[in-house]
């Protein structure tokens, strides 16, 4: 990505707690040449680019960033007009990933786009850099210096693809007489324009194989054929449909705080085309209903998972989280109607032209 692409106004840089000299040496690299304003708090921010870099120690704890986070939810949509990206530094082994994946959940909840892997996350080892050091031949520092740039240049060069006729995938595991997640997805559905271009795909009763590992080189070459050793629906419907399509919906009841089986054998599966198409320019939606609680932690698996990793970017509030338990309750949550319409209409607004 190249670092100097045209940005609509100034990087914001914030930086909550005291950064490592690491993490100040990474800054340097990455921002070089480039005009950015420091911020201290979220107030000061505006629509723009901004990059959020946070020093975690070794316990992943660092309170000023929960300070920043609690002053997202204090003021409603703060972030609204931003795109984002996150830097993590840790000093020991663990944290980095979960402590990004509250940052962008609650950014993203007040307004913040994301671009395709808008998270570089450095532990203390660098270990996670291993296999970037050896592809760039370079060593760990190097590799993390030089990714931290990359980000800075997505960010600055997001923009939204938008279509006149905009195609929409959505995947769902559901049974539409008894899912509440179903029935919200149909309360959002029949807000959407016309001019978007809907295709449903349902993935239930254990037809999706679980990915089983192959060696890298043959999932390489099978995802180059647009095909995967484990065939099945994946291969014959899915992969063609997700090529095809310029955003991603997934449907989600909260299981046991997580993902159903079906789906996370999709999300596994997505690997072999992943090898050879980047995602960058699709967009990931999700809608997720709990019985109880426990919403966010898998629009957060949504995160790490399809946005850090598979390269989709993530709309504003690009999950739309409720609580529902009895089948069809979801009909009866107070202004469920209405914010299934506001849903609608921003899912629009990003992909329509």
């Amino acid at each position: 990505m190249d670092i100097t692409a045209p940005a609509a106004s100034a990087l914001q840089l914030i930086v909550p707690g005291q950064a490592s000299a690491r993490l100040e040496d990474t800054l340097r690299y990455a921002l070089d040449g480039l005009t950015y304003i420091r911020a201290a708090h979220i107030k000061e921010l505006r629509p723009g680019p901004v990059l959020f870099a946070a020093p975690i120690g070794g316990s992943g704890v660092n309170f000023e960033l929960y300070r920043l986070i609690e002053e997202m939810y204090r003021a409603p949509l703060s972030l609204a007009g931003c795109v984002g990206g996150v830097i993590v530094d840790g000093d020991g082994e663990l944290f980095t990933k979960s402590v990004s994946r509250l940052l962008l959940f609650s950014a993203n909840q007040q307004g913040c786009v994301f671009p395709g892997q808008p998270l570089v996350e450095a532990t203390g080892s660098l270990c996670n850099f291993t296999t970037r050091a050896a592809v760039g031949h370079s060593d760990k520092l190097a590799a993390y210096h030089l990714a931290a740039r990359q980000l800075v240049g997505r960010v600055l060069a997001f923009q939204r693809p938008q279509k006149k006729a905009p195609k929409l995938l959505v995947v769902h595991t559901g049974n539409r007489q008894t899912s509440n997640t179903m029935t919200l997805w149909g309360m959002v559905k029949a807000h959407l324009p016309s001019g978007m271009r809907i295709k449903e795909i349902a993935l239930r009763n254990g037809a999706v194989a679980d990915c089983q590992g192959c060696g890298f080189t043959a999932c390489r070459h099978m995802g180059e054929e647009g095909n995967c050793f484990y065939g099945g629906v994946m291969v014959d419907e899915v992969y063609p449909a997700l090529m095809d399509a310029d955003a991603l919906m997934l449907l989600c009841p909260n299981y046991n705080d997580a993902v159903d089986a079906n789906m996370t054998a999709f999300i596994n599966r997505l690997t072999a085309i992943y090898r050879t198409t980047r995602f960058y320019g699709r967009a990931l939606f999700g809608i997720v209903v709990s019985g109880y609680s426990g919403g966010d932690i898998v629009a957060k698996q949504l995160i790490s998972a399809l946005n850090m990793n598979k390269s989709f970017h993530l709309p504003d509030r690009f999950c739309m989280l409720e609580t529902a338990n009895d089948p069809g309750s979801i009909r009866h949550v107070p202004g469920i109607e209405t914010r299934a319409a506001d849903y609608a209409q921003r899912l629009a607004a990003h992909l329509l032209e």
